[in-house]
């Protein structure tokens, strides 16, 4: 009851505008990092604060707010370290390993959405795994779909790539059906535009 309260609030809170910090992301090529990503309009850089896992250096932008909404930019993350931040040193993440099979990245994503909701409070699956080219680059697209306690249930896309012995990878997840039918085509048109900047 008191999970599902602090959701209920924090979703309020959302939805009204009181969480500041939030950042109009302008329409077109948006850098990340290294990585380049071409933006339409109506997304909002969410702060750094708005949840302690956010990974240095990684992005998450939203339309509707974080809890309905979210894409998530993550770019070179290095052989041995993990998608998200630690938020202790008992918290265990996956990490990436530079010689991940495209199934591997799929596990580590999964494994890492788990960690995210919190372990015991979310199944999470992945499907439809399939080849995209990030610029010149060859790399991954799967849907992911995330069954959570207590909380809306959640659907979305991956898209990974590794160059150079980093993973740079960028996930879409929404409250499903309506926000995720919403703002999946915009979404997956951002993940396709991925690319390293001086790579085009």
């Amino acid at each position: 009851m008191i999970k599902q309260n602090l959701f209920l609030a924090s979703l309020i809170l959302l939805l009204t505008g009181c969480v500041t910090g939030y950042t109009l992301v302008d329409p077109g090529p948006i850098l990340v990092g290294e990585l380049i990503v071409d933006v339409g309009s109506g997304y909002n850089k969410a702060p750094g604060v708005s949840f302690s896992t956010q990974r240095k250096g990684s992005q998450s932008w939203t339309q509707d707010g974080l809890l309905l909404d979210r894409l998530t930019i993550i770019p070179a993350v290095a052989d041995g370290e993990p998608l998200l931040k630690p938020t202790s040193k008992d918290a265990a993440l996956p990490v990436f390993r530079k010689g991940m099979l495209p199934n591997e990245i799929e596990e580590l994503v999964e494994s890492t959405i788990v960690k995210m909701f919190g372990e015991g409070n979310a199944a999470v699956s992945t499907s439809n795994l399939r080849p995209h080219r990030y610029g010149k680059d060859r790399g991954i697209l799967f849907d992911v779909s995330a069954m959570v306690t207590e909380s809306p249930s959640y659907k979305g896309i991956v898209g990974a790539f590794i160059v150079q012995e980093h993973l740079y990878i960028l996930w879409f997840m929404a409250a499903e059906p309506y926000y995720y039918s919403k703002h999946v085509q915009k979404a997956e048109a951002i993940i396709h535009s991925a690319r390293l900047s001086g790579a085009e």
